[in-house]
């Protein structure tokens, strides 16, 4: 045994700290735009000026600066802070920690830049492009490099729980990450999916639900097992409940993205291994939040006066909610209900504002004061800032659930004769309208207290003396392996964080392969329909639109087999129909109708009209408007090549369409055009030379997305169906 001395890097924690506080801020003011643009639909919508604002451009980009960078920023700062000490040491490498943080900013700044711009994959929480995916990854290596080359160098020998968490989220999120952002680049920032329809749906969602289990919950559990006992002063409850929690979460958790297909195409086997797995997942997520409040026990005096514990308890007890909530919404009598309503978005922003983001706040008004070596600036202030959280969370889920349990319950009523009571689907939207307001408020409160802990941190770092390298010593054990006579048997895989390692992979790989792998492969998992055929070219230009301008953050493209879904939109899904679909476009909420049957139920007419002004043509949408279709030009110069990239993706165009597609486009552009024109009334083609404004339309964006709608749907016929 002898002592070392050595420094902990204080200065790339503060750095991450103030990413994290700046960019909260960032996506939760995106975030309250997007809410307000939701109660009142013309802010920053409908004009020409504003189309890099319009809904379903801004409302990715909150997702992702929310995720990726106020929550992603806050696992960065906790865990350089807590893994220097944990394993006393000093990082690996101080430059592969600020590569590791000035790559992560550039990422974000990428996302602030593309997403607006429509340049999108449409994959939920993993909308950026293919050059961005790439540099994700490349960043996730370094941090994990850095990461397992600290552990060791560790001057300890076993690796604390916080660690297992730590590594179970650098496996998992980067096997989640490689496997679905698989994708052919048609240019620079343009790619489509590798996979279609319902196997790009069941990857996405083995990604978008456990990019939550793995991103927004594995590290913070790390983050709860180091700042929880720290701020206590107390040691973790239970060693044996932390190993259970850790490896049956890791290993249940990757099962349970399927419990977000169901009634879906997707195959009934993989929907209820989904809500098996779903349910399971309440015993290790109670068993950690448990873990994290009685570690609590004897300390709920501190709890009153310190806010920092206070923080951490509605974190705990928020994450308590979610993870009870989330098996309830897998069953399927529950999710009937609950899909594509606003219950989802109640669900998700207690589990994003009350788990991440008041663990958040305790973290840092725990670090601040540590790191700058002085009192909090004002803890008065803090107190205020916990109670405006407290009720801004509240005040934005209570709203959206009943807005959620209105919403399920009005598209599911019959009257005695067994007819729609709310055939237009607008009613239910209308109906929506207060509680939108609501939540609006709420956002509004949480965004306030985060500017407050802003400014309370600030004052407390100019007040204190920031200590960049931190003196610390340790006792040193010659030999990390050597084992002791009758220690418990965790401690030995703990002594060995390779094996360690690669003993996760395979853990969170296994639902993984079960889960995927057959659909992928046994081809009666989704069986073709002959009367399914490719997108034309102008269609396929509409999609790429369509996606482009995120209709899909709205709109679903699924008929559930339920009464109340075939009653009002016609025959359900099949997983057939999606064969051709790089990337699928099932969507997770109904803000506007499913357009899954849309083709050919309304004129070209109307729907060049509605995409100009939706609100006069459908008295009491909120729907945003598109002026810039009708003034924009389709960009056709990549339509040859977006061909050939669906070639390779096996769809079935013949050989040398490529060449020929430009010019189909055009003959199906004037078709619509035409149709356009001849259907306006006479007042409109006063004073107009009717060819010229055909000419005009026909060269415009407008007319593609028009083309893509009235295909949804027109290629399925009872009989083609198979059996």
């Amino acid at each position: 045994m002898e002592v070392e001395k050595f420094n902990y890097d204080n200065k790339i924690v503060k750095y991450f700290a103030y990413a994290t506080i700046i960019w909260g801020i960032t996506g939760m003011l995106v975030g309250l735009i997007v809410a307000l643009q939701l109660a009142f639909p013309q802010f920053f919508n409908d004009y020409l000026g504003f189309k890099v604002l319009s809904f379903g451009r801004i409302r990715p980009l909150h997702t992702n600066a929310v995720i990726f960078a106020f929550v992603g920023n806050g696992i960065f700062t906790g865990v350089y802070y807590s893994l220097q000490r944990l394993l006393k040491t000093r990082m690996w490498s101080d430059k592969l920690s600020y590569i590791n943080f000035w790559g992560w900013q550039l990422i974000i700044l990428s996302a602030v830049l593309t997403l607006p711009l429509g340049i999108t994959s449409s994959k939920e929480y993993a909308e950026l492009e293919w050059p961005i995916d790439i540099a994700i990854t490349v960043l996730w290596v370094v941090f994990g490099w850095n990461m397992f080359a600290t552990i060791l160098v560790r001057r300890v020998k076993h690796l604390y729980v916080a660690i297992w968490f730590y590594i179970g989220t650098f496996v998992a999120v980067a096997i989640l990450h490689i496997f679905n952002s698989f994708e052919l680049p048609v240019s620079f920032l343009k790619s489509y999916s590798w996979y279609a329809g319902v196997q790009d749906a069941l990857v996405q969602w083995w990604y978008g639900h456990n990019a939550v289990a793995f991103f927004l919950t594995t590290p913070y559990l790390g983050l709860m097992y180091y700042f929880v006992p720290k701020a206590a002063e107390r040691p973790v409850y239970s060693y044996r409940l932390s190993i259970i929690h850790f490896w049956a979460l890791i290993f249940i958790y990757i099962w349970a993205g399927p419990h977000h297909l169901l009634y879906s195409s997707l195959p009934d086997w993989a929907q209820s291994l989904g809500v098996v797995f779903s349910v399971m997942l309440i015993a290790p997520s109670w068993g950690g939040m448990l873990n994290g409040l009685l570690t609590l026990r004897g300390a709920w005096d501190k709890v009153r006066d310190n806010v920092t514990l206070k923080f951490m308890v509605v974190a705990l007890t928020c994450y308590g909610m979610v993870t009870f909530e989330g098996p309830l919404l897998s069953l399927k009598n529950v999710n009937m209900l609950s899909h594509f309503t606003d219950w989802t978005i109640a669900h998700v922003h207690v589990g994003g504002l009350g788990w991440n983001g008041m663990l958040t706040f305790g973290m840092l008004y725990w670090l601040f004061p540590k790191m700058f070596r002085t009192e909090l600036y004002s803890k008065k202030m803090a107190n205020q800032h916990f109670w405006i959280a407290t009720l801004g969370v509240i005040l934005y889920a209570i709203p959206m659930y009943v807005a959620g349990f209105v919403q399920g319950l009005m598209w599911q009523d019959f009257t005695p004769e067994g007819t729609l009571v709310n055939g237009d689907f607008l009613k239910t939207v209308e109906a929506l309208r207060p509680y939108y307001v609501l939540r609006s408020i709420g956002g509004l409160l949480f965004i306030v207290g985060t500017v407050m802990m802003f400014y309370n941190l600030i004052k407390t770092a100019r007040q204190g003396s920031f200590q960049a390298e931190e003196p610390a010593e340790a006792t040193v054990t010659k030999n990390l392996k050597v084992s002791s006579k009758g220690e418990y048997w965790h401690r030995r895989i703990e002594r060995k964080p390779v094996q360690f390692m690669i003993l996760s992979i395979i853990v969170v790989a296994i639902g993984g392969i079960i889960e995927i792998v057959p659909t992928m492969v046994v081809k009666s998992n989704v069986k073709t329909i002959s009367s399914v055929k490719p997108y034309t070219p102008l269609e396929l230009e509409g999609r790429d639109i369509y996606i482009r301008e995120g209709c899909y953050n709205c709109h679903s493209q699924m008929i559930r087999p339920l009464r109340f879904e075939t009653v009002r939109y016609g025959e359900y899904s099949k997983a057939g129909e999606f064969v051709y679909d790089h990337p699928f476009q099932w969507g997770s909420k109904r803000t506007g109708p499913d357009l899954a049957r849309e083709g050919g139920l309304r004129s070209n007419l109307w729907h060049y009209e509605h995409m100009i002004r939706p609100k006069d043509v459908s008295e009491g949408s909120i729907m945003p408007a598109y002026p810039w279709m009708r003034t924009d030009d389709l960009d056709i110069s990549l339509t040859a090549k977006k061909i050939e990239a669906m070639q390779k993706l096996n769809v079935p165009y013949k050989d040398g369409y490529a060449n020929q597609a430009v010019a189909d486009l055009k003959k199906q552009a004037r078709t619509i055009a035409e149709d356009i024109v001849n259907n306006f009334e006479p007042e409109v083609l006063k004073n107009v030379n009717k060819e010229d404004l055909i000419k005009d339309i026909e060269k415009k964006e407008i007319v593609a997305v028009i083309a893509y709608l009235q295909r949804l749907g027109t290629d399925i016929k009872a009989s083609d169906v198979p059996k």
